[in-house]
């Protein structure tokens, strides 16, 4: 398989910028996630590795060969879309070996590789059958096994399984992680959903409108997002935020919050007075009735083992997470209690994380 680099990559349409700047280098045997909402360029950028769209600046290098203008079919790179077209006069055998044939392959050599990835995708039972007749996630593997027959250096995948039902995306995305696994591929995947990316990537990049925001491992960007923005689209419910006014200095452990002081992990840099606000996810909230940020609970939503309880305060609406046995009543006021060490700091206007003592210099204000 390969390293990919991206390097300043740009595209514009006329007037209109898809991608702007794009930085990252993406390890051999890496899963690497492409996430962010509809129109952020995540799907734009990933054509462009594949040599289906020219950047308009940047480079493209494909195990540190620049590749940036060379045509697809000959970037050795694989792709899934979302809608796979399969051949349906064909058998799934057929189907896959098509490439192969296209090739000029030996036709033994064809059958070989084409056992090889079914036995892979575990379909071998499927290969004398009409891909009319599969479920869609059978089609699905056919689709996957066609790109992998190939043998490329890298696997791009552009929402591969948006078009199947819930039930069946919770089970293949085990699977494409497991597959990703046992054949070391390079994989760069597209998709704007948070629970598929966090479920299976190494590492992922969230864009938002042609920028990415921020690149790291799913944990990093849980426990600590870069932006605003990261925090409110990684998450269900996202993060809480609390506006408040209020300078920062180097080396300060605690914030003035309205009328209250509230310990926060050490920050890392001066800051002059503007609008600030505190970030903390849901489940790390407790009721106590001492806590000085206080409410009304407004509504619960029961989810088994846990509650997403629902408060109104003084500074908008906040989402707790509270163990399904905690007694909540519709109309109590109740105190907002914060793991000081799991807080987080934004500056509103730019919507950049303010750097403190947990996350070091990852974030840069």
């Amino acid at each position: 398989m390969a390293q990919i680099r991206v390097e300043n990559l740009r595209k514009s349409f006329d007037q209109f910028t898809a991608v702007e700047g794009s930085n990252f280098t993406i390890d051999d045997g890496i899963f690497f996630a492409m996430l962010g909402p509809s129109g952020c360029g995540k799907t734009t950028t990933l054509r462009m590795i594949a040599g289906l769209e020219l950047p308009t600046d940047g480079r493209i290098l494909l195990d540190g060969e620049d590749v940036t203008f060379r045509r697809a079919a000959a970037r050795d790179i694989a792709f899934v879309f979302q809608l796979f077209a399969l051949y349906p006069h064909m058998n799934v055998a057929e189907n896959i070996g098509f490439p192969l044939k296209c090739q000029g392959m030996a036709r033994r050599e064809i059958r070989e590789r084409v056992q090889e990835t079914a036995r892979l995708l575990r379909i071998e039972h499927l290969l004398p059958s009409k891909t009319s007749r599969l479920s869609g996630g059978d089609r699905q593997r056919v689709a996957l096994g066609r790109a992998m027959v190939r043998r490329p250096k890298a696997f791009l995948m552009d929402e591969p399984l948006g078009a199947l039902d819930a039930e069946f995306r919770h089970l293949m995305c085990g699977e494409l992680r497991d597959l990703h696994d046992r054949i070391g591929a390079t994989t760069v995947y597209v998709t704007h959903d948070q629970l598929e990316a966090m479920s299976m990537a190494d590492q992922i990049a969230v864009m938002n409108k042609g920028r990415v925001e921020q690149i790291g491992s799913p944990q990093e960007i849980y426990d600590r997002p870069a932006s605003m923005f990261v925090a409110d689209f990684i998450g269900s419910p996202p993060m809480n935020f609390l506006r408040f006014e209020g300078g920062l200095r180097s080396g300060d452990r605690a914030v003035s919050f309205h009328d209250a002081r509230i310990a926060v992990p050490e920050i890392r840099e001066d800051r002059a007075s503007s609008p600030l606000a505190l970030g903390i996810r849901p489940e790390h909230i407790r009721f106590a009735d001492t806590a000085p940020v206080r409410g009304e609970v407004f509504g619960a939503e029961y989810l088994g083992t846990t509650q997403i309880v629902t408060v109104e305060t003084a500074h908008g609406r906040v989402a707790a997470r509270l163990p399904s046995s905690a007694s909540v009543r519709i109309g109590e006021t109740v105190g907002l209690e914060f793991r000081s060490e799991r807080l987080a700091l934004f500056d509103v206007g730019s919507g950049v994380a303010i750097r403190t003592v947990h996350d070091g210099s990852a974030h840069h204000g």
